[in-house]
């Protein structure tokens, strides 16, 4: 029995495939882990990838006149697991949604009315839910004998206090579902449980980031999620790859003065901001490395003054901090960034060991924090899919 992990955007589809250990009715390291890119309505489909312990392959997917590249890509996947695990029985497909609202707090079986309720939040994560969404749609009609199962980013902050999940705004707005949420939370559940495994101290004062093309940080206390920077949508909070993080709403109430409509706003805020808009060269983090120029490294060293500007508000809503957990595509990979976090958070005691940092590219656990340092710093390779395959298996037991 195994459990297929999805994660459906506007133009790709990650997919990984993770065995079920009947024994103790936990799901193992996935046998296999792969994406589908060029989905969007001009693009060139491409399938890759890799099955533990072989090399990863890369093929075109072909589009029939007349279908729909996601339902080719579909068709794609659904052959890719006859020829290579046809020893295998699906047991269920979980499907990781980005925003469950006040209605989710925990995963669930998707069913009609389901559907229809968490598509009434799509303005609430336009980028993501309305393709979160139509993948589950997608799915439930090519795999129609198995459970899909929705699991959320929001669900982990539901340990949020009112404190933190309300906003300062008129309480007939805050009683209509205008509040705080928060995202990542498969992510934050990964690494909260790594670190119950690796590191007592995680048990007292936690911060974790989440770094990459979509950035954000979670406070925890106990294991449990008690601030993050994330809020009602997932821009809020720190600066990210082409999303402009938070920003004074006096700033949109200008531009709407100016004559700019929704969709420019909304186009501007989600794909034209953070660390593209501040560049105006690139949303990857690694290109910006490479370019050197002015506006690059300004953008660079932006994105690390917010990430140490808001590591400390939530080490001071924890009460301090133990341990520091760097995750993500650019908190795993890019040892620059970790490196000058650090040493702006020096004043908390924090040490990074140079050589351990350096060393420590996102391929295992490390912990890169000197023997002396009051504070320990982990990075840990995410893995969102395993934490929503164990979910749906839970739900199917």
């Amino acid at each position: 029995m195994s459990i297929l992990s999805v994660n459906a955007g506007s133009s790709s589809l990650k997919f990984a495939l993770y065995p079920v250990i009947a024994s103790s009715a936990k799901v193992s390291e996935a046998e296999m882990t792969g994406s589908i890119e060029g989905l969007e309505p001009s693009g060139s489909p491409t399938i890759s990838w890799e099955i533990k312990g072989q090399q990863k392959t890369k093929d075109a997917v072909v589009v029939p006149k007349g279908t729909e590249p996601f339902d080719a890509a579909l068709l794609t996947l659904k052959n890719l697991l006859a020829t290579h695990f046809s020893h295998i029985a699906l047991q269920a497909i979980a499907h990781r949604v980005v925003h469950g609202g006040s209605l989710y707090s925990a995963s669930v079986k998707v069913t009609a009315e389901v559907l229809a309720q968490l598509a009434t939040l799509n303005a609430l994560a336009p980028l993501h839910q309305p393709h979160n969404l139509a993948g589950i749609q997608a799915f439930a009609e090519s795999f129609p004998h198995l459970p899909q199962i929705a699991c959320f980013d929001t669900a982990f902050h539901r340990t949020l206090s009112p404190l933190e999940t309300t906003f300062a705004i008129d309480k007939k707005l805050t009683q209509s579902g205008v509040r705080r949420f928060g995202f990542h939370g498969l992510s934050y559940q990964f690494v909260s449980q790594v670190l119950q495994d690796v590191s007592p101290r995680s048990a007292g004062r936690t911060v974790m980031a989440h770094l990459g093309n979509g950035a954000s940080l979670c406070a925890t206390v106990a294991h449990q999620s008690c601030a993050t920077t994330m809020g009602f949508s997932a821009l809020d909070g720190l600066m990210m790859g082409s999303r402009s993080g938070a920003l004074d709403p006096g700033v949109l109430l200008y531009l709407m003065e100016q004559g700019w409509t929704h969709d420019a706003i909304q186009k501007m805020l989600y794909k034209q901001s953070g660390l593209l808009g501040v560049s105006g060269e690139s949303a990857d983090m690694r290109t910006l490395r490479a370019s050197h120029s002015q506006d690059a490294d300004f953008a660079i060293d932006l994105f690390t003054h917010r990430v140490v500007r808001e590591i400390g508000a939530l080490t001071a809503c924890a009460g301090g901090l133990d341990v520091l957990a760097f995750t993500g595509g650019i908190g795993e990979h890019d040892a620059i960034l970790r490196q000058k976090v650090a040493i702006g958070l020096g004043y908390l005691g924090i040490s990074v060991d140079v050589a351990l940092n350096m060393a420590a590219r996102g391929d295992a656990v490390q912990a890169i924090h000197e023997d002396e340092s009051s504070v320990e710093v982990w990075v840990i390779p995410t893995d969102e899919g395993r934490v929503a395959a164990q979910e749906a298996l839970a739900l199917c037991i």
